[in-house]
């Protein structure tokens, strides 16, 4: 049977173009066509990704951007940071809907991508400009059902956003609030390095850019776009022995008055409709819940009242290549394409 939409990935071989491979090769409307790499070329996509041995024909390609992306309905990018950006110009002629799951354009700012991402912004008209709408479905469903360009929002901010994302709707986020946000080993990416050595991450703890990730501003121009007050974020990452998750603790202050009755509601009722989102009743959030789906899991503690303030603690878990990466960017793919945004999304991952 026909399928009644086309689809490329360009930037095939990591771990994100693999989930991005993974759920297209099974989705009901959209056909995969093509994979564009620049490595591996002309070899089965299985002999990067074993998961996929006998599921396709498809052999990576080496070719341009505007061959990638000929006759398609859309675009998925899997692209690393700094290169996306450089591809865009050439997609964006092409006519084809495009989702990125990079960094390039999820900020306004061009003097902010430059602080964090260590380089000038090869066509920064689109970041001031607000061509791409924030791929996160949870507060830009609508937007994102009309865009032709979409900005995947990064792992962490994934996360740390869905855990702080009720409160700031509700006008209840602002001041300073403090995170640390623990990841597997794959938020890496597929290169080999020091941070993803096995014998080194295998037994240990380590924090990396201390109050100084680059998907802080991300995560600043999303709360308070969605109604936080003098929001200071102070996010600590750590590299964790696992390879797929994220978990994230962020502390915040709401008024006195504040209970924890209302607290919850806040949250049950913020992500009641959500298909992807939940608040287990019984326990807190853990990864094993989620690891290998789109699925996130938020929670809170209520705890004293100090300085006038009652203290709040969030957690969050997410897989961290699903709902923080490439999952998340199927699911703004079937919104743009009109489609049940559920689908090929909904399987709950395996437990442990």
């Amino acid at each position: 049977m026909s399928k009644r939409f086309k689809a490329a990935v360009i930037g095939g071989s990591g771990y994100g173009g693999a989930e991005l491979i993974r759920r297209l090769l099974h989705h009901p409307e959209v056909e995969l066509v093509r994979v564009a790499s620049v490595d591996f070329i002309g070899e089965p996509l299985c002999a990067v990704h074993p998961n996929l041995e006998g599921r396709t024909d498809l052999k990576f390609e080496g070719i341009s951007p505007a061959e990638a992306a000929q006759g398609m309905d859309v675009v998925l990018l899997g692209l690393p940071h700094k290169v996306s950006a450089t591809k865009m110009p050439e997609l964006m002629a092409s006519g084809a809907r495009v989702v990125d799951l990079s960094g390039d354009f999820r900020l306004r700012d061009p003097a902010a991508y430059k602080r964090y991402y260590g380089a000038d912004h090869p066509c920064a008209e689109h970041l001031t400009g607000g061509t791409f709408v924030y791929g996160l479905p949870e507060l830009n469903r609508e937007a994102i059902r009309g865009a032709r360009y979409v900005a995947s929002p990064g792992c962490f901010a994934t996360a740390i956003e869905l855990a702080l994302l009720p409160l700031a709707k509700a006008g209840l986020l602002g001041g300073p609030v403090e995170i640390v946000g623990i990841t597997g080993s794959s938020g890496s990416g597929i290169a080999p390095s020091a941070g993803t050595h096995h014998p080194v991450r295998a037994s240990n703890l380590r924090t990396y850019k201390p109050l100084d990730h680059q998907h802080i501003p991300e995560i600043v121009l999303t709360l308070e776009g969605a109604g936080a007050r003098d929001l200071t974020l102070r996010f600590v990452p750590v590299s964790a022995p696992i390879a797929r998750g994220i978990f994230a603790t962020c502390f915040a202050h709401v008024a006195a008055d504040t209970t924890a009755e209302q607290l919850k509601n806040v949250y049950a009722t913020f992500y009641s409709n959500e298909p992807f989102v939940r608040v287990p009743a019984k326990r807190l959030p853990e990864v094993v819940a989620v690891a290998g789906s789109n699925y996130a899991e938020v929670g809170l503690q209520v705890g004293d009242i100090s300085d006038g303030k009652r203290a709040v603690a969030l957690f969050s878990a997410v897989d961290n290549l699903i709902k923080g990466g490439a999952g998340q960017g199927i699911q703004s793919m079937n919104l743009m394409l009109g489609l049940d945004e559920r689908l090929t999304l909904e399987d709950p991952g395996g437990w442990p």
